[in-house]
């Protein structure tokens, strides 16, 4: 920072952010809470908006703005605001990117109308509606032979002269702007509310060091508020009047920013409201010397309905993201030889309690904040303990606990700007977090008994329950666990009929056209021990079909979805290929991409199906559904077929999901000629005990990867970066039971590999 800077920072007197008024800052003249929300929905739909993107219909956006739009506004707000009316989409997209750059927008108006046209503050839904038909009419009344929606071809070859060329790189520069604000709890009140006032915050030290500081690096929160400021030209003049000049200082969206700028801002900000400048939900998005910052570990994605609402053995999983600030107490200017040993430990209250993360704390300051971890956890852990421990306890082993300090989400739900802060010895901690929000269901697969056509398993104690009547029929079983270990659905594979009995008749291979997968929602009804019932409720199942010319297999789901499976060769993967049709819904486009692509960009359908695939061997295969508001594709599930371990978006529908994970995995292990999958497990695997390291409950960021202590360990990283270790991890045993522990009831292995590889 420049010594200007510091000499006013060092003699500024300590403000608390939320006690900053208007008095103390500027009057922001909209609502930028309900205006931020409206924008992002905005944003929204034009990223989901493919043909807005087509040159000729930006081009002819572009036109029916200036030569239409424009000069509307200007005769309908003579000595008047701006009317209660909202134009068609394309010329909202412009008009948007227009105003996000200040002086050329003023500029514009004022050469061409001599005043700034303003926008209209209309956020209820109903309002808008009536905007947008009260529009139509006053636009048909003025412009009879201009149609109300852009109709241009997109595909049209007849050139439109483009005559102002500022406009329209500002549009093509605004393209992805949606995919910077499209986490979903960037929607939640209580985190626009702290954005807010942490936008005000922004404003005052603009107003204070405008004149030592060269450049200011917004924060993400504070970035998003600014952007919506932008978007009401007449309001934003109005309340920065006073501080034109200084807005220009401020680092724009795509920016490129330098490390000491970034430093300078937060210095500032520490220096102003003694707190972290950087906030869960509110990091720097920016580019540094080039290189842009680090990309999330998760896949967050807003979904506006809930398909597995329907199951009522589904319950949802909500996530949020944490930051963790430390700094020395004031006054304490360097470690006491005693405690430069000491280190922090952090643990989660329940889901991950073998959770133990540790950071020295020889590298603290009392000058700055310096960022410990940033994680994401899901709300069912409750909250974190940091706990400063030194090394050496009973035996010179292990560590003596100094202090201790919890945080609950609920009560920082409730707290100031979503940020909390305590002391833990001669250290104080600042904890912010985002609102949680419903995230991706995870479900995995685990071995179970064999059951029988009823769904009991085969045992005696269900033998002697049932008078000895003997049970007939032979399925293999698998249980499906969500997040939290709780059962959601049984999945059964019918592979042989008939009946045991002791020295006479024996369950049979049922023919292959009758070896179907069937999807039971609910958990096992338990009548002794580990002996049980499966649900009675069938949702879902699959039929194996005689394969096209095409495709070496073929199965068709009660979904209505047909999957064709074909290969290159057997020995590899590497050549399989899927193909999903729907004939009831021709509308709506499966597709299913080898590998991980949950995070791809959307693209056109031919490109999707010519991806080249990195990662068959680890069975990897994204789904991607191509809708009329989708054209472009949208990853809705990550299966990974060889482990059955699924990762859907609320929008995707889980039995669906399941049975393509079964169906390929069946077809493979035949083609393969071995149990793939290991299929022929016929006992529940011992788990590891829950809520002791609960897979998908905690995932730290990269940038605290580098940085901190266990981790290695694989079920603190997303789980698809090392799937085979996590689902390993999530067991105490993953052998293979012996032969000799499966009853003669159940059938032996030759039964099932008849009725799985062969």
């Amino acid at each position: 920072m420049s010594s200007a800077g510091s000499e006013i920072s060092d003699n500024l007197t300590t403000r608390t952010l939320s006690g900053i008024s208007e008095v103390d800052t500027i009057r922001l003249g909209v609502d930028l809470v309900s205006a931020t929300r409206k924008n992002i929905g905005f944003l929204r739909t034009v990223n989901e908006s493919q043909w807005l993107h087509e040159r000729p219909t930006i081009l002819e956006a572009i036109r029916r703005y200036e030569e239409l739009w424009m000069p509307l506004m200007s005769d309908l707000t003579v000595g008047a605001p701006p009317p209660m009316i909202l134009p068609p989409v394309d010329i909202e997209w412009v008009w948007f990117c227009h105003s996000l750059h200040p002086v050329r927008y003023r500029q514009y108006c004022e050469s061409r109308f001599s005043k700034l046209i303003g926008k209209p503050a209309i956020f209820d839904e109903e309002n808008e509606e009536y905007a947008l038909m009260r529009c139509r009419e006053i636009w048909e009344h003025k412009y009879p032979s201009e149609p109300f929606e852009n109709e241009v071809d997109s595909d049209s070859e007849n050139p439109i002269c483009v005559t102002n060329e500022d406009i329209l790189d500002e549009v093509k520069r605004q393209r992805f702007l949606y995919l910077k604000f499209s986490e979903p709890y960037m929607c939640e009140l209580v985190y626009l509310i702290a954005a807010r006032q942490r936008y005000k915050g922004f404003l005052y030290i603009l107003q204070i060091f405008s004149d030592g500081c060269s450049l200011f690096v917004p924060a993400f929160d504070i970035q998003l508020m600014w952007l919506t400021h932008l978007s009401y030209p007449t309001v934003y003049s109005e309340d920065l009047k006073d501080m034109w000049d200084d807005m220009g200082k401020v680092v724009g969206v795509w920016g490129n920013v330098k490390a000491k700028d970034v430093e300078e801002t937060k210095k500032i900000w520490e220096k102003t409201f003694d707190l972290p400048y950087e906030k869960a939900g509110g990091g720097l998005a920016l580019e540094f010397d080039g290189i842009a910052s680090v990309k999330p570990p998760i896949f967050w994605n807003v979904s506006d309905t809930d398909v597995n609402s329907k199951y009522k053995s589904m319950l949802p999983r909500f996530l949020l993201e944490v930051c963790i600030f430390l700094k020395l107490k004031s006054g304490m200017k360097a470690m006491q030889q005693d405690i430069k040993c000491d280190f922090l430990r952090l643990r989660m209250v329940r889901c991950h309690r073998e959770l133990k993360l540790g950071k020295p704390i020889s590298n603290f300051s009392h000058n700055t904040w310096q960022k410990v971890w940033h994680l994401y956890c899901e709300f069912g852990t409750k909250g974190l303990i940091l706990e400063l421990r030194h090394p050496g306890g009973t035996c010179f082993k292990g560590s003596t606990l100094q202090g201790t300090v919890e945080f609950r989400w609920n009560n920082l739900l409730r707290a100031p700007s979503l940020t909390m802060e305590r002391e833990i010895e001669q250290f104080r901690v600042v904890i912010s977090i985002t609102p949680p929000v419903q995230a991706q269901y995870l479900l995995k697969c685990v071995p179970d008994r064999v059951t029988d056509d009823s769904g009991a398993m085969i045992s005696d104690v269900i033998l002697r329950l049932n008078r000895y009547r003997p049970q007939e029929g032979r399925w293999l079983s698998r249980t499906v666990l969500d997040h939290a270990g709780r059962e959601c659905f049984v999945v059964r594979i019918r592979v042989g009929g008939g009946i045991w009995r002791r020295g006479g008749e024996t369950p049979s291979a049922v023919k292959w056209e009758d070896r179907i997968i069937e999807i039971r929602e609910g958990f096992w009804s338990y009548v002794a021990g580990s002996i049980g019932r499966a649900p009675e409720k069938v949702v879902g199942t699959a039929t194996p079909k005689e394969p096209t010319a095409e495709c070496q297999a073929a199965w068709d789901f009660s979904t209505g979805d047909e999957l064709m499976i074909s290969w290159e060769s057997s020995s590899s993967m590497s050549g399989l290929k899927f193909t999903l049709k729907n004939a009831a819904s021709p509308d709506s486009l499966l597709v299913l991409l080898r590998g991980r692509k949950m995070q791809r960009q959307g693209r056109k359908q031919s490109e999707v199906e010519k991806e080249a695939d990195e990662e068959d061997d680890e069975g990897f295969v994204t789904l991607v559904r191509f809708t009329d508001e989708n054209p472009t594709g949208k990853a809705t599930a990550l299966l990974n077929w060889k482990l059955l371990v699924i990762e859907l978006l609320p929008e995707e529908d889980a039995v669906l999901a399941l049975l393509l994970c079964f169906s390929i995995l069946r077809s493979v292990s035949e083609m393969r000629k071995e149990d793939v999958g290991s299929l022929l497990i016929r006992r529940r695997i011992k788990e590891t005990k829950l809520g002791h390291r609960d897979w998908g409950s905690v995932i730290l960021h990269p940038s605290s990867l580098s940085s901190s202590s266990s981790v290695t360990s694989p079920y603190i990283q997303p789980w698809y970066w090392n799937a085979k270790a996590v689902m390993a991890a999530s067991t105490d045993n993953i052998r293979r039971p012996p032969a000799q522990n499966y009853s003669p009831a159940e059938g032996g292995d030759k039964l099932y590999k008849r009725g799985i590889i062969t």
